[in-house]
């Protein structure tokens, strides 16, 4: 299956992905049972973190929605999708963890400022926690100055949880993916190296946005590009980004070095993830300025500036396009 959050007003609203149209579960849900319908749940919200909440039942009662759709009359329930403002698939994820899994981009990065591959790379699948507050979807991406200053986009992979557990082992954590986004790590070079010359962050460089979406795509909708190892699940997905129509990048989610599995057992170990938490996979190769830029791919470097419009794309996910604004608060 695949979702999207739409927005209806000064609401928010949790919908089916069905072609050229958006499915309102909740509206459909409740269409369903008018008609007599026996579905496993008595309602399905019109939040996405509360539909994650539910459980394998919502999720059971949203494929009979989608099976239902072209039998029922559906059609009050219905948007087109051409029509729709879309934001984050999960607007208000519990949490928000970004990963560090591409070797390429590592090596890249670390190579570019004089140092050599740190070993530890390959000892632990490490991530740090992003502003989950600061989450946009599709569209304006408001930036104050100092946020100017070596602006970046960063192409990556994230996954949503789908249900509670804690000490996930790898072989059994794809499991607790309910699915599959884009996702853009915006960040502010600038504020970034100077706080982490203090051995903390990225914090201030980091949390003022990340824009998900377009869609949410469930493991099923990537079975035939799924890559079966005994650590987890890989995916053969092109990844894209342009900067005003122009491509800057290009890597494949299958080069992913810890898998997303590996990255829940570690992020799971001794604490409790939850329907709701978003977990980036880090930057692929070629995924951001950067890197481009120490690379001596754009020379001088290159970095974002207000009126750019940035579009990060994985095959089967969407394309995630954004416009930078500047804003004065």
């Amino acid at each position: 299956m695949k979702f999207a959050t739409y927005r209806a007003g000064k609401q928010s609203r949790f919908a089916l992905v069905l072609g050229d149209r958006l499915l309102d579960v909740a509206a459909a849900h409740k269409l369903a049972r008018r008609q007599g319908k026996r579905l496993a749940l008595g309602y399905l919200p019109s939040d996405g973190l509360e539909f994650l909440r539910l459980g394998q039942a919502a999720m059971d009662d949203a494929r009979a929605l989608e099976e239902l759709a072209s039998s029922l009359d559906f059609s009050s329930a219905l948007v087109p999708l051409d029509q729709a403002v879309l934001e984050a698939p999960i607007p208000r994820p519990s949490s928000l963890r970004d990963g560090y899994a591409f070797r390429q981009h590592v090596e890249a990065a670390r190579r570019n400022r004089g140092l050599p591959m740190i070993p530890e790379f390959d000892e632990i699948p490490i991530f740090y926690f992003s502003n989950h507050h600061a989450i946009t979807g599709p569209g304006d991406v408001h930036v104050l100055p100092k946020h100017c200053e070596q602006l970046d986009f960063e192409l990556e992979c994230a996954i949503v949880i789908g249900k509670e557990g804690r000490t996930i082992p790898a072989e059994r954590a794809d499991e607790y993916i309910a699915g599959y986004m884009v996702m853009n790590d915006w960040s502010a070079r600038g504020l970034q190296m100077q706080e982490m010359k203090l051995n903390l962050g990225p914090a201030k460089g980091k949390d003022f946005a990340t824009s998900l979406g377009p869609i949410l795509v469930t493991r099923d909708e990537l079975a035939a590009r799924r890559i079966e190892t005994p650590v987890g699940e890989r995916y053969d997905l092109a990844m894209t980004a342009r900067i005003n129509g122009q491509e800057v990048s290009r890597g494949n989610l299958r080069d992913m070095h810890w898998t997303f599995a590996q990255i829940i057992e570690r992020a799971s170990y001794g604490v409790t993830l939850y329907p709701g938490d978003v977990i980036g996979s880090g930057t692929c190769g070629t995924g951001c300025l950067l890197e481009l830029n120490g690379s001596k791919v754009f020379d001088p470097p290159r970095w974002l500036e207000p009126g750019d419009v940035v579009e990060c794309e994985i095959e089967l996910l969407g394309s995630l396009r954004n416009r930078i604004v500047l804003s004065e608060h």
